[in-house]
């Protein structure tokens, strides 16, 4: 028997259930991003004296900036995953999209998302 061309069935609910565990995860976290960014945690400068307010107002301003950085990556993560768990569904999930090789399972548990392989994503370098 050659080389398989795709993981098993009982190996893809492995990868799904791994997969929706970081989807929920990553959720959560651009939730708390997005609050940090409308400051629906209250945290604000409104009882503040006037003294620190514009430091604080300062602070805030960089920090609604990266949360909004951070906020935009997770939602990038977010959809990757998504895009994962319908390659599972067509049953394409794992397979490399330059060689058409299974992707190795260490991979893809430390990279859920990925669509290269170790050797594919080296030789783009």
């Amino acid at each position: 028997m050659g080389e398989k061309n795709r993981y098993s069935d009982e190996e893809l609910k492995e990868f799904r259930e791994l997969i929706q565990k970081k989807l929920k995860k990553a959720q959560e976290d651009y939730e708390m991003y997005r609050n940090s960014i409308t400051l629906g945690d209250g945290n604000d400068t409104q009882d503040t004296s006037p003294t620190f307010k514009v430091l604080e107002e300062g602070a805030a301003t960089l920090s609604k900036e990266e949360a909004g950085k951070l906020a935009q990556r997770q939602l990038k993560f977010i959809q990757h995953l998504q895009a994962a768990l319908v390659r599972i569904e067509n049953k394409t999930y794992g397979i490399c999209r330059e060689t058409g090789k299974l992707i190795s399972k260490e991979r893809l548990r430390a990279v859920p998302h990925a669509t290269l392989s170790i050797d594919a994503k080296n030789s783009q370098k």
